[in-house]
Formats: structure tokens, sequence, C-alpha cells
């Protein structure tokens, strides 16, 4: 039996599809897991089928494994997993959020109004 250790990329097949999640099974039939729909995308995830189908082969990274029963807890929100596994890159949150958008706004629209009215 292969070991898997938290952090793997690993390649897996899908089962079954829940509302809650996708079964899956290691591509050597040693463990089973469950990619919760918490963990297929960080957005809203209205239905696990827009994601997921059964006989899927697909990349997977592991969150947590459970030795004893062979149970894998899976994500495929952070990787490419339709092709080969690799890390996605985010764009990193900036802590000013909104507030520039706020901060700007009114120029923005009194600079539009002003370049319309001076076409009439």
């Amino acid at each position: 039996m292969e070991k898997i250790s938290k952090n793997d990329i690993i390649k897996v097949t899908v089962t079954g599809v829940q509302k809650y999640g996708a079964f899956v099974n290691t591509m050597n039939g040693d463990y089973e897991g469950l990619i919760h729909i918490s963990e297929i995308s960080y957005g809203f995830v209205k239905n696990v089928n827009d994601y997921l189908k059964v006989g899927d082969k697909i990349y997977t990274e592991v969150v947590d494994v459970d030795e004893n029963n062979n149970h894998l807890k899976l994500s495929i929100k952070d990787i490419d997993y339709k092709r080969d596994g690799a890390k996605l890159k985010r764009m990193a949150e900036t802590k000013s959020g909104f507030t520039p958008l706020k901060d700007n706004l009114d120029i923005w629209i009194n600079k539009k109004i002003k370049e319309i009215t001076d076409k009439m």
C-alpha cells in the first residue's frame, strides 16, 4: 500500500456525487475519500455536478489522512484538478478592501460626467 500524507497531490476517480460533496477512490484502490462541497471552490457551489461527475479522473490535494480506516479528506480548490494538479496562484487580498473604490467613486463619476457634457 502506497503511503499518502497531508498536502500530497494524488490522482483519484470520482465514484459518487452527493449534495454535500464527491466520493473518490485512489487509483490503486487503497484509499477512499471525500471532497466536501466546501473544498471544491472558494466561490459558492450550487451543484457539485457542475464540477465533478462519476468516473472523472482528477487530481486532489490531501487535507487529512485516516490511516486506520484508509479514508482521506480531500480538496480541489487550490489546484488545477482537471489537468495536472499544479497549485493555482490566487490573487492576494488587499487590506484596503473597497476603500479605494469608496474614496474615488465620486471623482470618477464627476470626471465622466464632465467628459460627456464637454462632447455635447
